[in-house]
């Protein structure tokens, strides 16, 4: 039985997902968890901004297919609205548009509908703490879609002004943030760069300062755009 103390540390999720049984799939794992609660459910984006604002969840399940307000508009009224919920979507392999359009809106997080529940969960913590999170798969589709964009600009790429910007960091932030664009975890950073937990996120605290980057699903964006890291590695 969940005591008042564990109700009040536990990470409050909204589920928003067009299809009931998602949605109960996820309930059923939410409750063996006693750090995690679900505090309601959306089957539409509409319904999905509407709670937010009453429930103030910390975290929002996002689906981005459905009917009415898809996911995309969703987020981005989210994300907006001046409150504290982090959206984390989930996606499917052929949403590539999609993604690119939620992580503009403001997702902190891409998942893959068919990735384990544990791991869902998993990513559940790792947005409600404040960090950002895509999965391997989503990450490696979502930087071909914005490697085959054209440039931006007739005189100036993408590419040449997200470089620009990296003069303004260390080489070894330069190490860090071309690690976190190949999709690292900060356990996997510290591990290859032998340094510890604590110092890798102080560095991607400093990254995010200097780069004014919302979140770390920024920091890969523009670690693709400034050719730090490349579709081919």
């Amino acid at each position: 039985m969940t005591t008042p103390e564990q109700a009040t540390q536990a990470v409050r999720i909204l589920l928003v997902d067009d299809q009931p049984l998602v949605r109960a799939a996820l309930s059923m794992v939410v409750t063996d968890a006693p750090d995690l609660e679900i505090v309601g459910e959306a089957g539409s984006g509409d319904e999905a901004v509407r709670l937010v604002g009453e429930l103030e969840p910390d975290v929002v399940v996002m689906d981005i297919r459905m009917p009415g307000m898809d996911g995309i508009e969703a987020t981005r009224r989210i994300t907006s609205g001046g409150g504290s919920a982090h959206v984390l979507v989930l996606t499917t392999f052929d949403d590539d548009d999609y993604v690119y359009g939620a992580l503009r809106a403001g997702a902190s997080g891409f998942l893959v509908k068919d990735m384990a529940l544990e791991e869902i969960l998993a990513a559940v913590r790792v947005v409600a703490s404040g960090d950002a999170l895509i999965a391997p798969r989503v990450t490696r589709r979502l930087i071909a879609e914005i490697t085959s964009r054209p440039a931006a600009g007739s005189g100036t790429s993408a590419t040449t002004a997200a470089a620009a910007t990296l003069t303004a960091i260390t080489e070894r932030e330069q190490e860090v943030l071309t690690l976190i664009g190949r999709g690292l975890s900060n356990t996997e950073i510290a591990e290859q760069l032998f340094l510890s937990i604590t110092t890798v996120k102080t560095y991607v605290s400093r990254l995010l300062s200097k780069l004014d980057a919302r979140d770390r699903v920024q920091l890969v964006i523009l670690a693709y755009e400034a050719g730090l890291v490349t579709t081919s590695r």
